[in-house]
């Protein structure tokens, strides 16, 4: 059996004349206002003109084919290259099992579940077996790899990771009890104590509620109760993009100015070589799982 891995992201348009088509993928080709348009491609300009998400990836992918010594492919929920090119791409290398893992963590239906029906889409009606890597939130080096990063700080650890809408958890959705759950991890193997909280991000303006509290709510809060140092941790995300550049470069910066907060970030993982061994692990763990069934995914 020839193994290959697709590496799965989501996606950041390359131009300012993609980001309308980008926006398109996001919503399944609903129409999207010329506002929201440019107000992304000012969030890009902003950041300095596009997202580093493609560079930080392809990083990840070709330390990680170092790491595991086998051929890892790179696939991108919302843009190029496509999960579907990925799977074409190592079934064409001779790959007959494909290990699944995406870049976010944490399981939610909305989020990894929507990478597994792609993948699986990708692969209907050919003969190969798919191995989708569900969650690796409580992963022992994944948790060592952050504690590092925040062991020793005087500041109070704000852990952050993108919102979703509230309604995922009337469904049972684990998302916010597996962030949560990492966020404690953390905390104790850094031996924080009590000097950390939860706050979510770049929730969209759809007229429902999402996830809280904002970071920028949590900023307040703290600034309240007398805290005059925070540390972000953003665990929900483990690379470079829009995301952390605009939310809590820009944005939550600007708001602990305001609030005369001294705002500091972790940086993030993108190919640390201490991280991309913690992937290889999953990796490597999801290899020697029960054998899955052609052309669907085990977890």
């Amino acid at each position: 059996m020839s193994d290959a891995v697709i590496l799965m992201a989501y996606g950041s348009p390359a131009t300012a004349e993609d980001v309308r088509p980008y926006l398109e993928d996001i919503r399944r080709g609903r129409p999207v206002s010329d506002e929201a348009v440019a107000e992304l491609a000012e969030r890009y300009r902003r950041i300095g003109g596009r997202s580093p998400l493609d560079e930080v990836t392809e990083a990840q992918r070709s330390a990680l084919e170092q790491e595991l010594g086998i051929s890892v492919f790179v696939g991108m929920k919302h843009w190029r290259p496509r999960i579907a090119e990925a799977v074409d791409s190592a079934l064409t290398g001779g790959a007959t099992r494909l290990i699944g893992v995406v870049l976010a963590p944490h399981f939610s239906r909305m989020s990894v579940g929507e990478y597994r029906e792609r993948l699986e889409a990708a692969l209907d009606g050919r003969e190969a077996e798919l191995v989708l890597v569900d969650s690796w939130h409580d992963d022992s080096v994944f948790v060592d790899v952050i504690a590092s990063r925040v062991r020793g700080t005087d500041a109070w650890v704000v852990f952050t990771a993108h919102s979703l809408p509230e309604r995922i958890l009337a469904d049972g959705d684990p998302y916010r009890e597996q962030l949560l759950e990492t966020a404690r991890l953390v905390a104790d193997r850094a031996g924080l104590g009590e000097r950390w909280s939860f706050a979510f991000q770049s929730a969209s303006p759809t007229g429902e509620p999402w996830l809280g509290p904002d970071i920028l709510d949590e900023l307040e809060r703290l600034h309240g109760e007398g805290v005059g140092k925070v540390l972000v941790a953003p665990v929900g995300f483990v690379s470079d993009h829009l995301e952390i550049l605009w939310d809590l470069e820009i944005e939550a910066r600007e708001k602990a100015d305001e609030l005369g907060l001294e705002l500091e970030r972790m940086d993030s993982l993108n190919d640390d070589p201490a991280f991309i061994a913690a992937v290889a692990g999953v990796v490597e763990r999801a290899r020697v799982a029960e054998p899955a069934v052609p052309g669907r995914s085990a977890s």
